[in-house]
């Protein structure tokens, strides 16, 4: 990050520019999860990781929030430009939007009132992307922006910067309050992802530029919270390509083109549901409506004929429903994208690894058809179809029972192993392929670890092979989605981690592909 940062001030780019970006980024972030403003705490540390905390700070007072700040220092032992963002928030010029240098009464001077004005629009524009539903009846958010130290800081913390950080973890933990990292939570080693005893338990973390190892290293989950990457331009660096990657909208633009207006279906992809047993017919309702919420022209449901009467009468009205005596049957479908697995039991486990084999078309395998798979993973080799993997780390365990290494290890290691896409889901999901960019995903929360939302993800995967999309982008695209789907009906629709279903993700994945 540092050599990134002297090489941009060496091509002229200013300091205090590049931490006004930085800082409007995070503005902009915590309006995309809180709309309607409430009460802001920094906690500021005497370097340019405050700067970045104050300069947000000083955009969210800009719409209504109010903003209370805690050093760590005395004032006079801070750098000069974080003193003089300290400044800035302390004068409160008055109200940006359509303000001129002239007509300001404020000696804030152009420039700021320009890059203000350009943040305004922006926040307010984010909170007409989000509609303001969340405080009814509900009292004002507490965030806090944790801007005590930032890259190349490691632990073990020390005073006066360990107080704060037990500090911010206590309004967290007794007061409810939402805590945003500034680049990273004070007290991780973003080389390792290595923690100290206090480091500060973040929500949220708005890392700069790009996302450094330790943010996504597995022991750092619960530290780093939701990841967010705020993109700066003049850090990038063209001729470097990345080992890996973080999925956000700017990495999948282009992906799905708006559609020509004399778009038919059979352009969207036809797409072959291989799901559901006794028991389990849920499984292959919600992956047809993970597909057909994804985008797909046509989807048909192949089931058991023993449970065929049900399904057909619980089924959505936009999907057709079929039933299959043999599974090897299902070669002869004119089918463009399989979904198998979900719900679909091990009872009739040589008809489907004869399916998984011998099947052209490119193919999401999720639940038991992985289970199935675990027991004869050599088939891996010698498939006809391109195969994308979507197994959660129980499932994983078996396909793979060698595996003892981090879960980006593991991911990398088993694509080595067999020529397909793996979907490593997880907290911070891991999208694998060969001689590909390991990617991570970084949108989602702990109220989907509930039965269903896999069946989803592999039906909205499904969903967008049929639009086109290669399966390393369709697994990365369908990951960020439904995470994205799930904040939206915790953030704004009244969900919570408790009460969040998979329904509640169908219903938001228009919101999330929006976004894009």
């Amino acid at each position: 990050m540092r050599a990134a940062e002297e090489t941009a001030f060496a091509r002229g780019v200013q300091v205090e520019a590049l931490m006004d970006k930085a800082g409007a980024g995070v503005a902009q972030t915590v309006t995309k999860f809180f709309p309607k403003p409430g009460k802001c705490i920094v906690f500021a540390g005497k370097g340019h990781n405050a700067g970045d905390a104050l300069f947000a700070a000083q955009c969210l007072q800009h719409i209504g929030w109010k903003i209370e700040v805690r050093l760590a220092f005395k004032e006079d032992d801070c750098s000069e430009l974080m003193r003089k963002k300290l400044q800035d928030l302390r004068r409160r010029p008055p109200e940006i939007l359509g303000a001129t240098p002239a007509s300001s009464g404020s000696d804030i001077g152009a420039a700021l009132v320009e890059r203000l004005a350009d943040v305004a629009d922006q926040l307010s524009g984010a909170q007409e992307i989000i509609a303001p539903k969340m405080y009814v009846g509900v009292a004002p958010p507490l965030i806090i922006l944790d801007g005590l130290l930032g890259v190349g800081a490691k632990p073990p913390l020390r005073e006066p910067i360990r107080a704060p950080c037990r500090s911010i973890n206590q309004l967290r933990t007794e007061k409810g309050a939402y805590v945003f990292a500034v680049d990273l939570p004070t007290g991780l080693d973003t080389d390792s992802g290595k923690t100290d005893r206090d480091c500060v338990v973040a929500d949220f973390t708005v890392t700069i530029g790009f996302a450094k190892p330790g943010l996504v290293a597995d022991g750092a989950l619960n530290f780093v919270g939701r990841l967010e990457v705020v993109s700066l331009d003049e850090l990038r660096s063209p001729d470097k390509k990345p080992r890996e990657i973080i999925a956000s909208p700017s990495a999948f633009r282009g992906l799905l083109p708006r559609r020509d207006y004399n778009a038919y279906k059979n352009q969207f992809g036809r797409i072959g549901v291989v799901a559901a047993s006794k028991g389990f017919i849920g499984a292959a309702l919600m992956t047809s409506r993970g597909a057909l919420r994804a985008g797909a022209g046509l989807v048909e449901v192949f089931v058991p004929e023993a449970i065929y009467e049900v399904v057909a009468s619980a089924a959505p009205m936009e999907a057709m429903v079929k039933p299959v005596h043999s599974y090897r049957d299902l070669l002869k479908e004119k089918a463009d994208v399989w979904a198998v697995g979900p719900g679909l039991g091990k009872s009739r486990a040589a008809e489907i690894l004869e399916l998984i084999e011998k099947a052209k078309q490119p193919m999401v395998i999720d639940a038991d058809g992985l289970n199935i798979l675990s027991e004869k993973t050599s088939l891996l080799r010698r498939c006809k179809g391109q195969l994308l993997l979507t197994p959660h780390p129980g499932e994983m365990k078996r396909l793979f029972p060698e595996q003892k290494e981090s879960r980006a290890q593991t991911a990398t290691k088993f694509c080595n192993h067999f020529p397909v896409v793996l979907l490593f889901k997880g907290s911070r999901t891991v999208v694998a392929e060969r001689d590909r960019p390991l990617s991570y995903n970084t949108t989602g929360n702990p109220g989907m670890a509930t039965g269903g939302m896999g069946d989803i993800l592999t039906g909205v995967c499904a969903g967008l092979l049929g639009q086109g999309l290669s399966l390393y982008d369709a697994a990365r695209l369908g990951a960020w989605v439904c995470g994205r789907a799930a904040e939206i009906a915790i953030f704004n629709d009244g969900q919570s981690e408790q009460s969040l279903l998979p329904r509640d993700v169908l219903d938001h994945l228009g919101d999330a592909f929006k976004e894009l």
